[in-house]
């Protein structure tokens, strides 16, 4: 939890609380920005690098989260990469802060891991998009492009000067 919103927590996502999960939506709009929460499920089932979590505000489910993360792989790889995969916040609890929170909360968990140098994220450009959300917080463009998407990255460790 955070100073900023203390009722704002991670948690795991049960046989008891899939179906919460997978009912939380964005606006219209938003839906072009990320897949719905019943897909990128599915998609964590096959892939052993998926890291993931429901987003609660106090006791309500508010949004979901998935890291690529390959410390997961059982072959760790020598350099290990992280991405912010997948990040949405259900339509009602949006500009509340909930989201920056939430994304606090999932920094700090990649930077305990303390095996990464930065973590990546994407966006498909366009009006509404999440690129001033993910510009607050710190992340950086890197000028590369993923298929249609634009790639950030958040620098984890310090840069010598």
């Amino acid at each position: 939890m955070t100073a900023e919103n203390p009722l704002v927590s991670l948690r795991e996502i049960t046989a008891d609380t899939v179906r919460q999960i997978t009912d939380l939506s964005v606006s219209r709009e938003q839906q072009r920005f990320v897949a719905p929460n019943a897909v990128s499920l599915a998609q964590a089932l096959f892939s052993e690098e998926a890291w993931y979590r429901a987003i609660y505000v106090g006791e309500s489910p508010a949004g979901f989260v998935m890291l690529y993360d390959e410390s997961l792989r059982a072959a760790l790889p020598p350099s290990p990469e992280v991405g912010l995969w997948r990040f949405m916040i259900d339509t009602q609890f949006q500009r509340r802060r909930i989201g920056a929170a939430a994304l606090d909360q999932v920094i700090a968990h990649v930077r305990n891991k303390d095996r990464f140098a930065s973590l990546t994220t994407s966006y498909v450009p366009g009006p509404g998009c999440p690129e001033p959300f993910y510009l607050r917080a710190g992340f950086r463009h890197t000028g590369r492009l993923d298929d249609d998407e634009v790639v950030l990255e958040l620098p984890l460790v310090a840069q010598a000067s």
